[in-house]
């Protein structure tokens, strides 16, 4: 896969991905429906020339995605276990995911109307 030239760093569910246009993220369950639109908040963005970090130049960028489909995680055994004292507990966990299309990331010429 080809990199692309402008990319941005985006946070959801409190974690950090890297998005670019075509490019298909596995997130935090996000509360929206198969095929819906999400606007993801940028942290970081890097154009053809130019890095911006600054606050009130994020607000200009705008990473648009799609929601694929929610999927589950591979599932984590859980067990806890005290010696000499006939405790075992066996528990699992699956994590809700979901997986997003990035359909665009560039930079507005203007802030976007909140």
């Amino acid at each position: 896969m080809a990199m692309a030239s402008s990319y941005a760093i985006v946070e959801t569910g409190g974690k950090q991905y890297r998005a670019e246009k075509g490019a298909s993220l596995v997130v935090e369950h996000l509360r929206a429906g198969e095929g819906d639109k999400v606007t993801l908040r940028a942290v970081m963005y890097r154009g053809d020339k130019d890095v911006v970090v600054d606050g009130g130049e994020l607000e200009k960028v705008k990473v648009e995605a799609v929601v694929a489909e929610h999927l589950r995680g591979p599932k984590e055994r859980i067990f806890k276990y005290k010696a000499k004292k006939g405790y075992r507990r066996r528990g699992g966990h699956r994590q809700e995911l979901t997986r997003l299309e990035v359909t665009d990331v560039r930079m507005l010429t203007r802030k976007p109307a909140a």
